[in-house]
């Protein structure tokens, strides 16, 4: 595990940016953000120390964690990206509003930053909150090119707090990305060190007998898969960090009792989907993803990789809490400290043992399922062929206005087309890239995650989340699209409908002002966070005219979900699964935004001309280099 972490082969807090040095390193609030409206950002190598164990960084100022950037809305800002590697970079605002040429994604919105250029980034803030920023070039992102961004609200901020804090959740690999990714493409459970073992059958066996225990191996053995494969990489090669801290150095925010204290939870992790807790201590939700919600009470929640949380805590004792941070496959932890003084700290709770999957993470009704054996012919799609797709999903699947997808015949699924609204024949994803697919996916956006079912405390869920504000934009879908999110784990594949990026030929199709629902079926037993660049969707979650709206969302094994979208800004938006290596592996793809007739304009999200005064849509620009450099792994 990590202990400390900092630059030049120095092991000196001082050389981490100020706000992530535990707080009393530097002031109170251990915050010293870059502010104002012109910033010079240098990218370059550096030298990470982490406990004790020197390894290669990507950096911004020379910092990892990159700088905290601080702006006001209704501010427009500039930023000088200055490129001193040997290779391309690039900077992606993730989740803010801005025209396409500024969203920083290489191949798709600009040719990337040369090495030995300069680019200047400038654009209006229209919105605040909480949100990030990181490469979109190869894996850089993970070498800790990553760093946060807070944008204070015009008006006054509906949340009340007294201190506040910056807590960037990240994972790092002595490995180097790449050696990590060659490794995974030769064998992609490569680092799942917790495969079951015979004490395991015998513990099944008991519970469950001897029968049935026999039928769910060979069960996975006709799959080819491991129950126990909960991530791709684990801590047997990853190191968890908070704010460029590992658990043994122990961040620490500072704070008196009975103050309100607002944690700002950033997970800029590249393949580590963590659990969050404070064992003794209730946390408050009061944002998501940059927006606000209504207020809810929890004891833990799970975020995603490219999620969000603002969380309210008030410890009103004089002592320490810890902030723990589990793996979501619980092979390892972050963790950090809130005490009023630094150098005080609390009991570290124990790894929970690892969860398993189960016969809805396979995209299976438990309840309508015979035995084991009947459960891996339907899960094996090469074997059975374009089987019909279930279309019973749940009402909250669908939202309260129905769904538009129905079943067509011979596994055919409907979907509208973009330029009539009419029907539109969409078989069901195959080939070499799709070794499973789910029989019959459903909601589970009121799941709160693997191994957490049974914890004993309150966890937050997707249905929880209702937006504070009404949302701008309530009227009905006007047409589907839906998604299915693709793999072959065996020869780690990972892809949209089957296709990777390289493969794919036409973008998807909005229009402007239009409202369009987006539905994605996970055919894979792994759970994937997706982002949308350039706009947000409102989550189909049971709500009316308050659901809550998120630019990355986590789709679990089997899921079917839906997200509600009002494109606003014309061009050519990245879509794509924020784990970095599934993105690497071709799980990307691109939706265009055509001008439409009739611009719906949506509360607090103004028009906003590019920078030239144009609105013209955009086309892909040419690529440096042999492939494009994201989603693209030949």
């Amino acid at each position: 595990m990590a202990a400390s972490a900092a630059l030049g082969g120095a092991a000196s807090a001082g050389l981490l940016p100020a706000w992530a040095q535990s707080a009393g390193a530097t002031n109170l609030n251990g915050i010293r953000p870059l502010s104002g409206d012109v910033f010079d950002l240098t990218i370059g190598r550096s030298t990470a120390v982490i406990d004790g164990q020197v390894g290669g960084a990507i950096t911004i100022n020379d910092q990892l964690p990159a700088p905290l950037l601080r702006w006001r809305e209704g501010d427009e800002v500039t930023l000088r990206v200055h490129n001193t590697l040997d290779e391309d970079t690039s900077i992606h605002w993730h989740g803010l509003l801005l025209p396409f040429q500024m969203d920083g994604v290489p191949g798709v919105t600009f040719p990337g930053i040369r090495p030995g250029e300069t680019f200047t980034y400038r654009f209006p803030i229209r919105q605040a909150g909480t949100y990030w920023y990181h490469s979109h070039s190869g894996l850089q992102e993970q070498m800790g090119h990553y760093g946060p961004i807070i944008i204070e609200p015009a008006g006054a901020d509906p949340v009340a707090y007294d201190r506040e804090y910056v807590v960037v959740l990240s994972d790092y690999t002595f490995e180097g990305p790449h050696r990590v990714f060659e490794k995974l493409m030769k064998v992609s459970d490569t680092y799942n060190f917790q495969q079951r073992t015979l004490s395991d059958f015998v513990e099944a066996s008991r519970q469950n007998g001897l029968l049935a225990a026999l039928r769910d191996r060979s069960m996975w053995g006709q799959m080819r898969m491991s129950p126990t494969d909960i991530s791709d990489v684990t801590a047997a090669t990853l190191e968890y960090l908070v704010n460029g801290h590992g658990p043994q150095d122990n961040w620490t925010g500072l704070f008196s009792p009975g103050e309100r204290v607002r944690l700002r939870f950033i997970n800029a992790s590249a393949m580590t989907i963590f659990n969050v807790r404070f064992p003794d201590l209730p946390m408050t939700i009061v944002q998501s993803d940059g927006l606000n919600v209504q207020p809810v009470e929890t004891d833990e929640f799970q975020i995603g990789v490219a999620e969000t949380y603002d969380v309210i805590v008030q410890p009103r004792e004089g002592r320490a809490y810890t902030m723990m941070c589990e793996s979501i496959d619980r092979s390892g932890f972050a963790r950090a400290t809130l005490s009023p003084r630094i150098g005080m700290t609390a009991p570290v709770p124990p790894l929970r043992p690892r969860p398993t999957l189960t016969m809805q993470d396979m995209g299976m009704d438990h309840g309508a399922m015979g035995h084991a054996g009947h459960t891996s012919q339907s899960m094996d799609h090469s074997a059975m062929g374009h089987a019909p797709m279930a279309s019973q999903a749940s009402p909250s699947a669908h939202g309260e206005h129905g769904g538009h997808n129905s079943a067509g015949n011979e596994g055919h699924t409907m979907m509208n087309s973009p330029e009539t609204g009419g029907p539109q024949r969409h078989d069901h994803p195959g080939g070499p890239g799709v070794a499973n697919m789910a029989m019959q996916p459903t909601s589970r956006l009121h799941e709160p995650g693997a191994g957490l079912a049974d914890v004993g405390h309150r966890v937050l869920v997707y249905t929880d989340l209702k937006s504070l504000d009404r949302n701008p934009d309530t009227r009905p879908p006007g047409r589907e699209v839906e998604v299915h999110l693709t793999s072959n784990m065996e020869r780690y594949m990972w892809s949209f409908d089957g296709r990777r990026w390289s493969e794919v030929v036409d973008p998807i199709q909005f229009r402007q002002g239009e409202r369009v629902r987006l539905t994605m079926v996970n055919d894979t037993m792994m759970p994937h966070p997706i982002h949308l660049h350039g706009m947000f969707f409102d989550v189909v979650n049971g709500e009316s005219d308050h659901k809550p709206r998120k630019h990355t969302i986590t789709v679990k094994p089997g899921e079917k979900l839906s997200v509600d979208v009002t494109p606003e800004d014309v061009g050519d938006w990245a879509f794509h699964c924020h784990l970095l290596y599934h993105m690497h592996a071709g799980m990307f793809q691109v939706v265009s935004v055509m001008p439409g007739e009739a611009h719906h304009q949506m509360h607090r999200h103004q028009d906003h001309n590019q920078p030239d005064g144009s609105r013209e849509a955009g086309g892909r620009h040419e690529q440096h280099g042999a492939h494009r450099q994201h989603g693209d792994h030949q």
